[in-house]
């Protein structure tokens, strides 16, 4: 097993188009391409995503995350994740083991079972965020307390939406791009 940063556009549309629909699901609406467009619109342009995927000693993708860097580019958030049907184990859960151990990982918890399985994986600094969010922290983050964290980067979803009603082209481009990318999600990384 090994994590892969995708860097190659139509891998990493594919990933993140077959990442979106994981996370919201196949019938979640426009959600999952909000949030492809948004991503590849502003995080993408603004280098501030990393798209990452678990892959087993085939290089058959496993688990893949979007990671968001913060403001200030000393820190990544997960934004999404989401294992893949395949005989590996807890796919997501390893890719997060993975990331924790390396990088200055940031995880939002919106229950305890997510709070369970991020500890699972090696987040062992929590802090009490907003809404009953609990915040975690990998080894290697810098920060010391939520006053510390600097703010992720971030895109408007209704911005996006309303990009699309105005704009019939612009809809329609990013609709055909993320069917493009879900019919050529590859099978090898």
């Amino acid at each position: 097993m090994k994590v892969v940063h995708i860097k190659n556009e139509q891998q990493r549309d594919a990933c993140l188009a077959r990442l979106c629909a994981e996370v919201y699901g196949h019938d979640a609406g426009i959600a999952p391409l909000v949030s492809f467009a948004g991503t590849l619109s502003v995080l993408v342009r603004q280098d501030a995503a990393r798209i990452l995927a678990l892959v087993d000693n085939a290089s058959q993708p496993a688990a893949l995350a979007l990671l968001v860097l913060d403001k200030q580019g000393q820190s990544m958030e997960i934004a999404l994740m989401a294992g893949l049907e395949t005989d590996v184990n807890e796919p997501a859960e390893r890719l997060v083991s993975e990331l924790a151990t390396r990088a200055p990982l940031k995880v939002n918890a919106l229950n305890a079972e997510q709070e369970a399985m991020f500890r699972r994986c090696g987040i062992a600094r929590w802090f009490d965020g907003e809404n009953g969010t609990r915040v975690g922290l990998s080894d290697v983050h810098p920060a010391n307390s939520l006053e510390e964290l600097p703010s992720p980067m971030r895109f408007d979803e209704r911005a996006v939406v309303q990009s699309f009603k105005q704009d019939r082209t612009l809809f329609e481009g990013y609709k055909k791009r993320f069917i493009r990318g879900l019919e050529s999600f590859p099978r090898v990384l």
